[in-house]
């Protein structure tokens, strides 16, 4: 147990790191507690703010990750998130945090986070990760417990339990919402679906495959 708040702290002051370089705008205040009164606060970076004299500890505050996220779906992955919509203290300070818990041979699919950097430590089990550059050069590596991998803002990633045993990671990300893109659900189940057509021509695909692909159910991890 001890390893496992080692590896978290580790991450946390990672990220901690690089919020001099945060790819969200540095706030002009102490923090900006996002509130859901549009009446009562003045907008920023996507929320509207408290007055700061009202906040409290309850808005920098998140309890439950220690606990493992449901992996009892088609990936064999849950992903927790703990961002601005978790800790609504999180908002205008460019950081947050998840936890990605893996069954045995379960998988982060392919996606991107549009808004934020990744570094991500195993905690448990033994994860294949890697992700791909703008220039279509595929970077991978097996990580085992205690590693650190960075994934850069935007690139398409993903991580896979490799073993027979359950995996966990902690991933902090640059951003208080740094978004996530599935890239299977994004292209075969967005609403409205794409024209078939158009993936026809994208994938070199049969029609009757993309169809079969579009009418699947895409399922989310987190």
């Amino acid at each position: 147990m001890k390893g496992v708040h080692f590896h978290a702290t580790f991450v946390l002051l990672a990220v901690a790191f690089t919020l001099t370089s945060a790819f969200d705008p540095s706030p002009l205040q102490d923090f900006c507690v996002a509130i859901n009164d549009t009446k009562t606060g003045v907008f920023v970076n996507g929320k509207v703010c408290k007055d700061p004299k009202l906040a409290t500890a309850e808005d920098f505050f998140f309890r439950g990750l220690n606990k493992p996220g449901n992996t009892a779906n088609q990936l064999g992955s849950k992903v927790t998130p703990v961002n601005v919509l978790q800790i609504l203290g999180l908002n205008t300070l460019g950081i947050s945090l998840a936890r990605i818990d893996f069954a045995p041979y379960g998988l982060n699919p392919p996606h991107t986070h549009p808004r934020g950097t990744e570094i991500l430590t195993v905690l448990e089990g033994t994860l294949y990760v890697g992700f791909v550059t703008s220039d279509n050069r595929l970077i991978t590596k097996v990580l085992y417990p205690g590693d650190v991998f960075v994934f850069p803002i935007g690139l398409i990633h993903f991580q896979f339990n490799v073993g027979n045993t359950n995996a966990v990671a902690l991933a902090g990300l640059s951003s208080q919402n740094p978004g996530v893109i599935t890239i299977a659900k994004a292209v075969f189940g967005s609403n409205p679906a794409i024209n078939p057509d158009v993936l026809v021509k994208a994938f070199q695909l049969d029609l009757n495959i993309v169809k079969q692909l579009q009418s699947k159910l895409w399922v989310d991890n987190n």
